[in-house]
């Protein structure tokens, strides 16, 4: 999409990123059901501070809007990367 490249499982600091654009500096995040739970909840804040702090926007989406909602999903991405790339 856009000529762009998104590695997979990629490592920045003390994170894994699900999948990751260098070039826009675009994270996307794929959160099952363990992600609601409180624990989780405040380590992923966390995480997004940090991220953040990186100069990185993240986009996270539950697994099942990928499953039940895919042109949605994919609708976000692209906003998110034209806003990147313009």
């Amino acid at each position: 999409m856009f000529g762009l490249h998104f590695f997979r499982q990629y490592s920045h600091g003390p994170y894994i990123l699900d999948f990751y654009c260098p070039a826009i500096r675009l994270s996307i995040e794929l959160d099952g059901a363990h992600h609601a739970e409180d624990a989780q909840v405040d380590y992923d804040k966390e995480r997004t501070g940090y991220l953040r702090g990186q100069d990185i926007r993240e986009l996270r989406f539950w697994n099942q809007e990928v499953d039940n909602e895919l042109e949605k999903v994919l609708s976000k991405i692209r906003d998110a990367i034209g806003a990147k790339i313009k």
